[in-house]
């Protein structure tokens, strides 16, 4: 069956989302050598599950929201905010699956983020 294998973030100041995502989540980002303006965001070791992906120019309304995977729900809702971004939602329970927020980044984007916890009621 097909899998989510790189996500896309648009930015209207790519360097600017780049700052963002490593001061949050500590993603590796670093621009690509290629002939478009491109950041390429790696987040984790390839030993682990998960996906890369891409930072670049916003080129059009967004339509996708990518949730990340975090030990702490409050924790990170406190990185967004002192890295620039916004809290859209509360913290709330997903029973018996976790904790989720949405959040907002420089650049407009919205975004999950959530702590597993089965238990959570």
């Amino acid at each position: 069956m097909p899998r989510v294998i790189h996500f896309e973030i648009g930015a209207d100041d790519p360097q600017r989302a780049a700052d963002f995502y490593q001061r949050v989540f500590d993603w590796d980002v670093h621009k690509w050598e290629g002939q478009q303006p491109y950041w390429l965001v790696e987040t984790g070791p390839k030993s682990e599950p998960g996906i890369n992906g891409g930072i670049m120019n916003r080129m059009g309304p967004q339509s996708i929201v990518n949730t990340m995977d975090v030990p702490s729900v409050d924790e990170f809702m406190a990185k967004v905010t002192a890295a620039g971004g916004k809290v859209n939602t509360p913290k709330m329970v997903i029973p018996g699956i976790g904790w989720l927020a949405y959040c907002t980044d420089t650049e407009g984007n919205q975004f999950g983020i959530m702590q597993a916890d089965p238990s959570a009621k």
